[in-house]
């Protein structure tokens, strides 16, 4: 191997695969992590193993659960300051699933973080390290904000509160706390706090992306979790989708994997230390289940679905990221696929693969 190396975990994941051939085209070598854990959580919906054979041609491939610290050690201690970039992608994604088993939920994405940014201090501490949060750290606050209700959405309200308005979306100074988060929301609380105190404590270039939707055609979405790829593999294979709560107006901003990949690029070239950054499609990129439904309607998919009238504890109601702080800091970052590209991508996809 070369020494340009990166290191990615959950590298079989939608946005870790995106993220491994990236950077590979960039000219890294790839030491990629994953045990296809999903399979667990979502069964085949899950499932990323199709992925394993390229990361086993084209990288350094460990089948190694990210709790396992021994064998992580044994890794950065093999290639140490070798390792120019980590990009920590792993992690337990569902509401639903954390609430069955917190401490394994709790291991997974809180634990390990903290088992990387140690092994990272110890051995690469000024490598940049990029950490996929979530939006959930804001834990259900984006729902006291005041809303408009439309024929197939809600939205913020015109007038600014706490720092956010419609059109531009939550930024991060919103609070973290005094909220429910859900279990999930929780134990990426307590990561994405680590990852700020690495960098602002030990002055490592750390980063936290709190993501919103991130998907596209490399997704393996399932019930609970991966909404976009999910929705339109049901419509496409007619597989009966439910709606939880909110008539089904709720709003999410997509970001597609690639541009992800971009923006973790361009923190990779001037990073900060220890800032975190609301990362995800924005106002423009925002679409409802029930918008959702319409496009794929009017692309003769038609969905087959029940409303069930409970939401899941902790859900948004409305949430699309501010993006003006990333955007400062690196104006060179832009995205590239809309709403209805990254849709268009997954019919595709999901098309040929029925093809095949």
């Amino acid at each position: 191997m070369s020494k340009n190396i990166a290191l990615i975990t959950g590298a079989a994941g939608g946005l870790g695969f995106t993220m491994t051939k990236f950077l590979l085209s960039k000219g890294f070598d790839v030491i990629s992590i994953d045990n296809n854990i999903r399979l667990y959580f979502f069964g085949d919906d899950g499932n990323v193993s199709s992925n394993f054979d390229f990361l086993k041609q084209n990288t350094e491939f460990h089948s190694i659960d990210v709790r396992d610290g021994d064998k992580l050690k044994d890794i950065f201690k093999n290639y140490g300051s070798d390792i120019t970039f980590v990009c920590h992608y792993a992690a337990q994604p569902s509401h639903d699933w954390a609430a069955k088993n917190p401490i394994l939920d709790f291991d997974i994405n809180a634990r390990a973080t903290l088992l990387l940014l140690e092994l990272c201090r110890e051995y690469c501490p000024d490598s940049p390290f990029v950490f996929s949060s979530t939006n959930k750290v804001y834990g259900d606050t984006p729902n006291a904000l005041p809303l408009v209700e439309e024929d197939l959405r809600y939205d913020f309200h015109p007038l600014t509160f706490y720092g956010c308005k419609r059109g531009e979306g939550v930024d991060e100074t919103m609070s973290i706390d005094d909220c429910t988060h859900s279990v999930f929301g929780a134990s990426k609380v307590a990561a994405d706090v680590m990852v700020q105190e690495y960098g602002r404590y030990f002055d490592m270039p750390t980063t936290c992306f709190r993501a919103g939707c991130m998907t596209g055609a490399s997704h393996s979405g399932a019930e609970l979790h991966g909404y976009l790829q999910y929705i339109v593999k049901c419509a496409i294979t007619n597989k009966h989708y439910n709606i939880f709560g909110y008539k089904g107006k709720q709003v999410r901003d997509q970001i597609d994997f690639y541009d992800v990949c971009t923006a973790a690029y361009e923190f990779y070239l001037n990073p900060t230390k220890g800032k975190v950054y609301n990362m995800g499609g924005g106002f423009e990129n925002s679409i409802s289940i029930l918008e959702t439904i319409k496009y794929l309607s009017d692309k003769d998919y038609a969905l087959e679905y029940d409303y069930v009238d409970d939401n899941r504890i902790g859900d948004h109601i409305v949430y699309y990221s501010n993006l003006a702080r990333f955007k400062n800091d690196y104006p060179n970052w832009k995205i590239e696929k809309s709403v209805y590209d990254i849709i268009d991508d997954i019919v595709r996809s999901l098309e040929d693969e029925r093809a095949s």
